[in-house]
C-alpha cells in the first residue's frame, strides 16, 4: 500500500510528533490552516469514516481519548474545533482517516 499516512505512522517518514500511542499517532500539518493544527491518525488504515466498523472502531475510540490531552498539550485552553473530511466533496485528500485538531485562534462559526 502506498499511503503516505502509513508510513508516517511506520516512521518511514519523519513528521513533528505531538503525541503517539500503541492506536493513534498526531502530529503538526505541514500546511497549517490555525496557529495550531494537529493531525490524529489511527495506526491502522482505516481509509475514511465510512470504513470504520466495530472491529477497527477502537481506533477512534482512542483517538478521541488521546484528543484532549493532545489539546491541552498545545495549550488549546479556550477551545478546538476537530474536523475529519470523508470523500471527495469533502476534500479528503489522504485516502486514510485523519481528524484534524485546530485551535490557537477564535475560528469562525461557519465553514466555506
Amino acid at each position: 500500500m502506498d499511503c503516505i499516512f502509513c508510513k508516517i505512522a511506520e516512521g518511514t517518514i519523519p513528521s513533528a510528533k505531538v503525541y503517539e500511542d500503541e492506536y493513534c499517532l498526531a502530529f503538526h500539518d505541514i500546511n497549517p490552516q490555525t496557529p495550531v493544527h494537529v493531525l490524529v491518525i489511527p495506526k491502522a488504515h482505516i481509509a475514511s469514516a465510512d470504513e470504520v466498523t466495530g472491529e477497527n472502531s477502537v481506533y477512534v475510540t482512542k483517538i478521541f481519548e488521546a484528543i484532549p490531552a493532545i489539546a491541552a498539550k498545545a495549550g488549546l485552553t479556550g477551545g478546538y474545533r476537530v474536523i475529519s473530511n470523508c470523500g471527495e466533496d469533502a476534500c479528503q485528500t489522504v485516502k486514510h482517516l485523519h481528524f484534524h485538531l485546530m485551535g490557537g485562534k477564535k475560528l469562525p462559526e461557519q465553514m466555506g
